[in-house]
């Protein structure tokens, strides 16, 4: 027959859950206005507590087993809260370690927080490097911009002009045809008035 006894041992260890996930929380809220070692040993002191936890809940499960059909039913809902609880806290721990190792990168790039100074002055003239050429590029692109219009504009004048110079060559061709007909039938009337002369 089941025992009372295993709901309150339950509980118990709810408690137990419960204080360590205020150690946790509280380890977590503080690791983000540390930087540095500090913040590596409050992250690794809620690493352990974090496994702690985890230990905790295996042992709610366990003795779930040992409860009644309904109480366990209602208990189990609550133990899934609890293990999504703590799966929120191991990414939230994940992402504050994550963010400390991109830290402790730069810092040593830089020499030590010491040298967060001159990472500023580098980072600023490297800005205005790129603002520069960028400056620089946008400069070029209106330039090729204004050297396409040109060419465009000359292009469509210089077809324009062809095309008078078509019309023209054209109105020459016709007027010296005209003017080899005039010459011919001036040839033919001179030849008749010859003719008509010796007569």
């Amino acid at each position: 027959m089941d025992s009372p006894g295993g709901s309150e041992l339950f509980e118990s260890y709810e408690q137990d859950y419960e204080a360590i996930k205020v150690s946790i929380t509280q380890r977590l809220n503080a690791s983000g206005s540390q930087n540095g070692e500090p913040k590596k040993q409050t992250l690794r002191a809620a690493g352990r507590e974090i496994d702690e936890a985890s230990e905790i809940l295996q042992q709610m499960e366990m003795e779930l087993l040992n409860l009644p059909q309904t109480s366990r039913t209602r208990l189990q809902a609550r133990l899934r809260g609890y293990k999504a609880e703590l799966e929120r806290l191991k990414q939230t721990m994940k992402r504050a370690q994550s963010t400390s190792r991109s830290t402790s990168d730069r810092d040593e790039l830089l020499g030590g927080l010491n040298g967060g100074s001159d990472l500023d002055a580098a980072s600023m003239d490297q800005r205005t490097r790129l603002l520069n050429g960028t400056d620089r590029l946008a400069e070029s692109s209106r330039r090729l911009q204004d050297s396409h219009k040109v060419a465009l504009e000359t292009e469509s004048i210089g077809a324009g002009i062809l095309g008078d110079l078509r019309g023209q060559r054209e109105q020459i061709i016709h007027t010296r045809n005209t003017l080899l007909d005039a010459d011919s039938s001036i040839d033919k009337a001179s030849r008749t008035l010859k003719g008509m002369a010796r007569r």
